[in-house]
């Protein structure tokens, strides 16, 4: 910021005690020395609040574009969803119309046996399994 050398200050310093003393000197260096301080500390606050509010403002525009991201992604989603659900009602729309009825021998067929219980002299239970009998014609 200012291009002063050391030589610059050394004459700074020499006019400094020769106008103000040697007694209020050492007074005169702290008191620059807080303000100095005080300074640097307000601008290194100032500095640190400017950068929080760029890394909030970067990460409400990330929040924004991962929520455009999403909303893009599940309307894709949606789309391919119902496309696929229309084509599939579709082939079973088409299968209902071209497959013929089941007959009704191919019905009784499906019928799983029935089961009879008989009691023998030795009071035991068995099953027997009993089919009935295939009638095609």
């Amino acid at each position: 910021m200012f291009d002063v050398s050391f030589s610059e200050l050394m004459v700074i310093a020499v006019v400094a005690l020769i106008v103000i003393g040697p007694e209020k000197l050492p007074k005169l260096a702290r008191t620059l020395g807080a303000l100095t301080g005080r300074m640097q500390r307000y601008v290194a606050q100032v500095k640190e609040e400017v950068n929080r509010e760029v890394r909030f403002q970067d990460l409400q525009q990330l929040q924004q574009e991962i929520k455009e991201t999403a909303t893009k992604t599940q309307a894709s989603f949606q789309r391919k969803t119902d496309a696929l659900t229309q084509d599939l009602d579709f082939e079973d729309h088409l299968k209902d119309k071209t497959m013929p009825e089941k007959p009704a021998v191919a019905k009784m067929q499906e019928i799983p046996p029935k089961v009879t219980v008989t009691k023998e002299p030795s009071k035991k239970v068995i099953r027997k399994a009993v089919k009935k009998p295939n009638t095609q014609d």
